[in-house]
């Protein structure tokens, strides 16, 4: 879709470049090799820092530490420009190279929630957040492809409603959200450690919060995945108490749901149950979804392989 650039140009939004920033860019530069490499880890770091402090000033939580361009080694190896929103995902912030086009790296992932091109005015400290857009393609990105910034924020409410999809294929590559922890991170020692372990496959854990039915606490959605064939994937899903709890909310129930919504796979809890299993295999590329609930609370995490 093309859009006007006068409009674009109306709706930008200026940002300061902080000492902060520039202290961190200068630091992230100074660890690089050639100068080449120096200015590319420089605008980066300054591009992602501007988003950052838009996101904070519009209340939108971030996990800088966790995203890509905070990565030592991802700076080194590759051209990361990338800015983790909490629980939505990563979000390219691309410094601008001309006026009016902006380059995306082959080696961006297609993982990310949309790219914000950004404009910098290193001599006026000034970042410009030009716009934005859905799409992710190698190559050049010219100003009247994008959106505006106030439709990101509206794209990004839209996010929040609508349950980014799991990459389950990404975890065999080691390439997993930091909202899925390893299951030390997440559950009392008391569970059985053995349970989770399988040869070649990968098991992450995420705590589900299903409000005011636990009194504040959670339940750790497990999710492990163990490769058969290069097209056939064997899944183990595993619902267990967190914290102190001993014993999982009596009327809890447990469904697989295909890609249309229908339910294929369901377990309930009776009283005094300790975890719930479902096991079933998959196919690369195939779409699921894990739906928890509990009296009028439904909680949905949705998987693609």
């Amino acid at each position: 879709m093309i859009h006007s650039t006068k409009n674009l140009e109306e709706k930008s939004i200026p940002v300061a470049i902080t000492q902060a920033a520039l202290k961190i860019a200068y630091k992230f530069a100074d660890e690089q090799l050639t100068l080449e490499k120096k200015k590319q880890v420089y605008l980066n770091t300054l591009a992602v820092c501007a988003v950052n402090d838009y996101m904070e000033m519009m209340n939108i939580p971030t996990e800088l530490k966790a995203s890509n361009s905070w990565n030592k080694a991802m700076r080194y190896y590759a051209d990361v420009a990338d800015l983790k929103l909490s629980g939505l995902g990563h979000l390219e912030c691309r410094p601008v190279r001309s006026d009016s086009i902006c380059y995306i790296p082959p080696e961006v992932l297609d993982d990310r929630i949309g790219v914000v091109v950004v404009e910098l005015d290193t001599e006026h400290q000034q970042a410009t957040l030009v716009g934005f857009t859905k799409t992710i393609k190698a190559g050049e990105l010219f100003f009247n492809e994008l959106q505006t910034i106030e439709n990101l924020l509206i794209y990004l409410d839209s996010l929040e409603s609508n349950p980014k999809e799991v990459k389950l294929s990404y975890w065999l590559e080691n390439i997993i959200d930091a909202s899925w922890q390893l299951i030390e991170e997440i559950l009392a020692p008391k569970t059985p450690q053995f349970a989770f372990r399988y040869k070649n496959g990968v098991t992450r854990g995420k705590l589900i919060d299903l409000g005011i039915h636990l009194s504040g606490q959670s339940l750790a959605l497990v999710v492990t995945l163990t490769p058969k064939n290069p097209v056939e994937i064997q899944l183990k899903l595993q619902v267990y108490p967190s914290g102190e709890q001993a014993y999982l909310p009596n009327n809890l129930i447990v469904k697989v749901l295909d890609e249309k919504g229908v339910t294929v796979m369901e377990a309930g809890v009776i009283s005094g149950s300790t975890h719930v299993t479902l096991e079933f295999d998959v196919q690369k590329g195939e779409r699921f979804s894990v739906n928890l609930e509990l009296e009028d609370t439904n909680i949905t995490e949705k998987f693609v392989v």
